[in-house]
């Protein structure tokens, strides 16, 4: 780290880049290097999404479909099968190809620049183009391109949170340390990749770049966690096997049952294929895949980029959402909000680091000198600025928020910044060291020509320093500093920061002053209490959570006041006496005994990564659906580990970017709220498309196996089983995609881990309409053999029925519960254009000429249609009468509990 060697001696060493070269040398390789590895890159990223999309269980059933109608020189079924392959491939491939592109973009317009010196000129680079021995520099607000070892500071500032999790910047020197390996947040000379400048300048020689950096070692640390699947991913797995084995078990039973029948091995070998295929959901990969990406669609329109498409569904299933409270929960802007001075309570309103809004006194007016000192302490012992856009009209902070916050607070009273620098010119400064906890500013004064020092810094220090207190009408009485000690308690258990302010008075002609002049003898001036607003939205999104059945726990790094106050205020917690768990507590704690808290406890304060990462498995461990929340480094173990990570999009680190399965593009908490109902609504629809293709699969089942139990003629060929498929479900299973939110969905209960994606309604509406089906198909394929009808004219009633009984059982599968005769059938307008469009290609495989000759068709007669359509209709009111049996038999288990409760 370099950090026990001078600035001079680090630069010798460092300044050939570690290979004889000059940086500028180095950095043109790099540079080229860095071309050719992103075309390789990019090459490499292509062919995973593109292998990765032939990895489903159903898929390789298809496959082997396909090789075994290929041996047996059935084209047509071998050519479809191949069809739904091949399109089931490309729309996977282009949405999590657009899905990566959209992170890609998002990261590019993170991406810092940096200011390096090369050649003896100032160049702006790309960070990623810093090599070793690059000497750079830091302005205030830069991102940190890589570990630098500091040679040279001016009030530098660096804001640690992303790495350490502390939320105060540290301060920076360019001193030699005694320590060869210090932690990162001791290393007082070392500026750490991936943290922000805010405040001061600094200048620093590049002494490690890329896994060498702390943040790299933080990613080794983090490709160890094992991603945890997601519970759609390991239904879907589930339901695949289960869907393959029955197939597989059900075609063997109906080959071996016609050859004992007297059907011909090759026919009955190609009727088992065709069956397979027919039975099998081969539409379901493509629809869950699209039913996925417009839940990625309606994301994006809400800022949230969805990297990976099982993640909006799981989110929809998410019963604890862990997140961290600075910028996440909170604006990350500091605010006055209180203030005590002469004796006196003042509140401030508005928020942010705007100054609008006004200082409002408890009791009496503001008229009152100490307030007006303690504003102007907070003006004048202050190394940061705000300024206002010219443009915009928007105030932007210059350096510290919690400084910038002393600057808003004076301007609410009535101060301006520019003219006070007029009437108290400065002349000399005390910085801020953490061992002195204050720091202060020396001004003449344009008055009298006195000079004053301003001070102001924790209120213990300060009042220790203060003899006396100013009091409202401007003149001094003795300090009474237990009062001043209960007022700062109080303040910090309401969880603000507490700053106290103090002046003294030294002769005209004081230019200079050193710290022994300010340690006693001071005025005590007054207090300022601040906090970091939360945000208005996360209020209302954390009762919509309440509602949705889910828990939000907040885990942060701030102190325990801070975070209880905060929860409260946003009614994580009900009360200020709510149980918190801190950092030390959980040093203290066994796995089991956090086992037995996390179900709990709602607040954890003062954490550091592996305790957030203990909290997520812990939570996991007791079989939550976890969400975690974060935008630091020091968030990317949690959420990795977690079933589903939320990372910020504009204050988010790249490592919790890249970590995470979603990214909230605008930081705003409510976005994952709109993300929740998205996920139940992708879902429910998943559910709806699996009831409406495996009904189509089960029908033709239990219908091939009565006629050869019945010793039939095979109804349907192996042709038409596929063009069944083809018309029934290419259309249909992918329009049920866009499928609206039934009302009040955002509300229910998440649902159990344990619960599979077929539920037992489903099962028993999926026997229900496969026989309704079979059996209807049956009868019209029977009357029209006793009829007198070729085999391949009742072969076409029965094709015929059963692509009507599907096009009807659609409505049905649209609500589980929901009459059909009660939903708009325009809601919709994809669905009810595919059954128009269905009904149109059934009714050219009749009548043209070219498709009967390949599917072996016949015309239909009007008088045969009036029996076929009746029967097909059947469906809709079997299901209609099933779903109000149902409702009727929930109403009186509803009434006796009610009856139970009275």
């Amino acid at each position: 780290m370099y950090s026990d060697k001078k600035p001079e001696e680090v630069f010798r060493e460092l300044g050939s880049s570690h290979s004889g070269l000059t940086s500028a040398e180095a950095a043109q390789r790099l540079e080229k290097h860095g071309r050719n590895a992103l075309a390789q890159e990019q090459k490499f990223s292509l062919l995973r999404l593109a292998i990765h999309q032939f990895t489903d269980p159903l898929i390789y059933i298809l496959i082997i479909a396909a090789l075994v109608t290929a041996f047996l020189q059935d084209w047509v079924d071998t050519g479809v099968i191949l069809l739904v392959i091949f399109v089931n491939a490309v729309v996977g491939f282009f949405q999590e190809l657009k899905a990566e592109k959209a992170v890609s973009a998002l990261k590019s317009l993170a991406a810092p620049k940096a200011m390096v010196v090369r050649d003896g000129h100032v160049r702006e680079i790309d960070s990623e183009l810093v090599v070793p021995g690059d000497l750079v520099m830091l302005t205030s607000g830069t991102r940190v391109p890589a570990d630098l070892r500091l040679v040279e500071t001016i009030r530098l500032e660096i804001d640690e949170s992303a790495l350490t999790g502390e939320s105060l910047p540290s301060r920076k020197t360019a001193d030699k340390l005694d320590n060869p390996r210090p932690s990162p947040g001791e290393a007082d000379n070392v500026a750490f990749m991936g943290t922000l400048s805010v405040s001061g300048r600094g200048t620093g020689v590049t002494v490690a770049t890329g896994q060498h950096t702390q943040l790299g070692q933080i990613s080794k640390e983090v490709a160890t966690v094992t991603r945890s699947k997601t519970p759609l991913q390991e239904k879907l797995e589930k339901m695949s096997g289960q869907i393959g084995m029955a197939v597989l078990a059900i075609s063997a039973v109906v080959v071996v049952l016609g050859v004992l029948t007297g059907e011909s091995l090759y026919q009955m070998l190609l009727t088992g294929i065709a069956l397979a295929v027919g039975a099998i959901p081969e539409g379901l990969p493509i629809v869950i895949t699209i039913t996925l990406a417009i839940g990625v669609k309606r994301m994006a329109e809400r800022n949230a980029i969805v990297r990976r498409l099982p993640a909006v569904e799981t989110l929809g299933s998410t019963t604890v959402i862990a997140s961290d409270k600075t910028g996440t929960m909170t604006r990350n802007e500091m605010t006055v909000v209180r203030i005590y001075a002469g004796g006196r309570h003042y509140r401030l309103t508005g928020g942010g680091f705007s100054p609008q809004g006004e200082i409002i006194p408890e009791a009496g007016d503001t008229s009152n000198v100490a307030l007006t000192s303690c504003l102007r302490a907070g003006l004048l012992a202050n190394e940061s600025s705000l300024e206002q856009d010219e443009a915009t009209k928007e105030y932007k902070p210059l350096g510290d928020p919690t400084e910038v916050s002393l600057i808003v607070s004076a301007m609410k009273g009535g101060m301006e910044e520019g003219k006070e620098m007029i009437d108290y010119a400065w002349l000399d400064e005390i910085p801020f060291e953490s061992d002195r906890m204050y720091m202060a500013g020396l001004y003449r004064s344009a008055g009298n020509g006195d000079s004053i020092a301003f001070i102001k810094g924790a209120p213990d220090k300060v009042t220790a320093m203060c003899e006396k207190v100013l009091m409202p009408d401007g003149n001094e009485a003795g300090i009474g500093r237990e009062e001043i000690t209960g007022v700062a308690e109080s303040l910090g258990r309401d969880g603000l920061r507490v700053l106290a302010m103090a002046c003294k008075r030294f002769p005209a002609g004081t230019n200079h002053f050193e710290v022994g002049m300010i340690t006693s003898g001071c005025t005590f001036l007054g207090l300022q209490g601040m906090y970091d607003p939360p945000r208005e939205e996360v209020h209302e999104a954390i009762k919509q959570a309440k509602r949705s059945g889910i828990r939000v726990i907040m885990v942060t790094g701030d102190h325990k006041a801070t975070a209880l106050s905060i929860a409260n205020k946003l009614e994580i917690v009900s009360d200020l006496n709510a149980a918190v768990i801190t950092g030390d507590d959980m040093e203290r704690m066994s796995d089991e005994e956090l086992y037995g808290q996390v179900n709990k406890v709602s607040i954890y304060s003062r954490v550091s990564p592996i305790h957030k990462l203990r909290i997520v498995r812990q939570l996991i461990k007791r079989g939550e659906v976890v969400a975690v929340t974060g935008d630091g480094v020091n968030d990317t173990p949690a959420l990795k580990a977690a079933h589903i990570g939320v990372a910020m999009g504009k204050s988010g680190t790249d490592a919790a970017k890249e970590t995470a399965e979603i990214i909230i593009a605008d930081d705003n908490f409510a976005s994952i709220f709109s993300a929740v109902k998205e996920g139940r609504v992708v879902f429910a629809n998943i559910r709806k498309v699996v009831l409406f293709l495996l009904s189509t699969g089960l029908g033709q089942v239990i219908l091939i196996l009565i006629t050869i139990l019945l010793v039939l003629p095979l109804p349907l060929l192996p042709a038409q089983i596929i063009w069944l498929n083809l018309v029934t479900n290419g259309l249909q299973d992918v329009a049920m995609a866009f499928e609206p939110p039934e009302k009040g969905i955002e509300y229910t209960r998440p649902r159990s881990l344990k619960e599979p994606v077929i539920s037992r309604l489903m099962i028993e509406r999926l026997i229900v309409i496969g026989f309704v089906l079979a059996l209807g198909t049956l009868g019209v394929f029977w009357w029209q053999l006793q009829q007198g009808a070729s085999l391949d004219h009742a072969r076409t009633a029965a094709l015929t029925t059963l692509v009507l009984f599907q096009l009807f059982n659609v409505f049905n599968a649209r609500s589980e519960t929901k009459s059909a005769f009660r939903m708009n059938p325009l809601a919709n307008p994809f669905l009810f254009t595919s059954i128009i469009a269905s009904i149109i290609a059934q009714i050219a495989l009749i009548y043209w000429a070219p498709l009967q000759g390949i599917f072996r068709t016949t015309p239909l007669a009007v008088n045969e249609l009036l029996v076929i359509i009746p029967v097909a209709l059947t469906v809709i009111f079997v299901v209609e009468i099933d779903k109000a049996i149902r409702w009727l038999m929930a109403r009186r288990v509803a009434q006796k509990g009610e009856k139970a409760q009275a």
